[in-house]
């Protein structure tokens, strides 16, 4: 090995009179960047940025129970006191979890937009659920989260000490660490999604895309993962990808076409459109 990424976890940031925890402040930031670029992109589709914010909040809050609920169940070993379940602040978010509790929750918001619109906000909540989940994988980084075993990868990070939520880990040890694999891959997904909505595409393109990428890219990079229960030798996220990179091509394959025949492209005309079924239906009729 010629060189390794130097690695020294930084689970609270020292301001003198109070500390943060990294990781709630990531989280927290990711959240927000992710729910300002979809309420943007549901303005620019004729959706009100309130309308996205709420929704936003509600998925966040199921999403954050959810992943929550699904870490402590593959994690009881680390359960010692009820402080425990709830102390996120911590670490520990399971993203199957979290991602299937804000399917749920937006369903009924999701039901009430044009078929068009729905996709269209989905695409929105794509992007920013990229750069979000980016932002967060740096609160994971900093609290030694999703480590891997001993590799001479080029990407491999060197311990040099701090607490970790995972291991035992010896001092200059180097290992996988999928928290910064997958940090770098959001970052490629983010900059693909935007790219892909600058050429002004059919709704639906970019929820789908995501799906796909998201899901190959994390059902590979969990096989490295040293300290994840499996089953069936799987983790929990390697089960949700099985669905979800289908899910991505169906979207792709089907769901884009027969919106390109409804003329459902991000362009100026159908941006102009009502939203809602209702006011849809009155339009064309």
């Amino acid at each position: 090995m010629l060189a390794a990424i130097p690695y020294t976890t930084f689970p609270s940031i020292d301001l003198g009179v109070v500390s943060i925890r990294t990781f709630g402040l990531m989280v927290a930031i990711g959240v927000m960047v992710g729910a300002v670029i979809a309420s943007r992109l549901g303005e620019r589709w004729g959706v009100p940025s309130d309308d996205t914010i709420g929704l936003a909040t509600r998925l966040v809050v199921a999403g954050v129970i959810g992943a929550r609920l699904t870490w402590v169940l593959t994690h009881l070993d680390q359960i010692d006191s009820p402080v425990d379940v709830i102390a996120v602040w911590e670490g520990g978010l399971q993203f199957s979890g979290g991602f299937l509790a804000g399917i749920l929750v937006g369903i009924p918001t999701f039901r009430k937009w044009s078929r068009a619109t729905r996709w269209r906000m989905l695409d929105g909540m794509a992007l920013g659920l990229a750069v979000g989940l980016a932002i967060g994988r740096i609160g994971c980084y900093s609290v030694g989260e999703h480590l891997g075993g001993p590799t001479g990868f080029f990407l491999g990070t060197r311990y040099d000490g701090g607490s970790t939520r995972e291991g035992p880990l010896r001092v200059g040890e180097t290992i996988h660490n999928t928290s910064l694999y997958e940090f770098l891959f959001l970052l490629v997904i983010a900059a693909l999604l935007w790219w892909i909505l600058r050429q002004r595409p059919v709704a639906g393109s970019l929820i789908g895309w995501f799906c796909v990428l998201y899901g190959v890219g994390r059902f590979s990079t969990d096989f490295l993962r040293a300290y994840d229960d499996t089953v069936l030798g799987l983790t929990g996220a390697q089960w949700m990808c099985v669905a979800l990179v289908p899910a991505g091509l169906f979207i792709l394959a089907r769901v884009r076409r027969s919106l390109a025949r409804e003329g459902a492209y991000d362009d100026a005309v159908a941006i102009s459109a009502p939203y809602t079924e209702e006011s849809s239906e009155s339009t064309t009729g």
